[in-house]
């Protein structure tokens, strides 16, 4: 998988995975997990996902990152904002408001960006890649994240001979495989996923396991 597939599915607007409010794991789990109300927060591969315009009502700074300009752009244009654009290296970054996004390739964003941050939201992002690119994805976040900042994470597991991702499964032991050398890993939910995907039943599942995780940077 390449950025080329990526681009497309935005092009297309063949982005079954975006959601139309924030994610109910994030509004029921993020005031728990100890994120301080000033903090910025790192949204990886955020799209124009909803989980920035609620983590912003709650008082955080967002940085997002995301590789699909025209992602980008629908977020800021949907907020009614005009942001300030400016290059820096690799990214074009845009500014407006609480919402800074970094437009560009998520692994090559320099760990001084996000030296501040106090949390983490990953809803869409390491289920979107790959096995052969998730240890990339791990490493990188952990030069994100700063020690004792927690992440809040999404995973969906299901049989894979069902379905092709994206998304991809992430088993148990595959989250323990990534993470847990570099941060202590809690899980805060598991539920039945199927019934609210219904994108995901027309594919072909059936069955859908949806678990919520709390990392914590060693």
């Amino acid at each position: 998988m390449d950025h080329k597939f990526w681009l497309e599915r935005w092009l297309s607007a063949d982005i079954g995975f975006h959601q139309v409010a924030a994610h109910d794991s994030l509004v029921r789990h993020w005031p728990a997990i100890g994120v301080p109300k000033s903090a910025p927060v790192l949204v990886p591969l955020c799209g124009k996902s909803l989980d920035m315009v609620w983590l912003a009502g709650q008082g955080h700074a967002v940085i997002g990152t995301e590789l699909a300009k025209a992602a980008v752009d629908q977020f800021f244009a949907e907020r009614s904002r005009t942001p300030a654009s400016v290059t820096h290296g690799s990214f074009v970054v845009k500014r407006a408001g609480p919402f800074e996004i970094w437009c560009g390739d998520h692994l090559q964003l320099d760990p001084a960006v996000t030296r501040r941050i106090g949390g983490v939201f990953d809803r869409a992002a390491l289920v979107a890649l790959p096995r052969v690119m998730q240890q990339a994805y791990a490493d990188q976040l952990t030069a994100l994240t700063p020690a004792s900042v927690p992440v809040l994470l999404v995973a969906l597991d299901y049989d894979p001979s069902e379905m092709d991702g994206p998304p991809f499964p992430i088993t148990p032991q595959r989250i323990e495989e990534l993470f847990g050398a570099n941060f202590r890993i809690t899980l805060l939910e598991r539920r039945d996923g199927l019934p609210i995907s219904r994108n995901l039943q027309k594919r072909g599942l059936s069955r859908l396991d949806e678990a919520t995780y709390k990392l914590v940077r060693r």
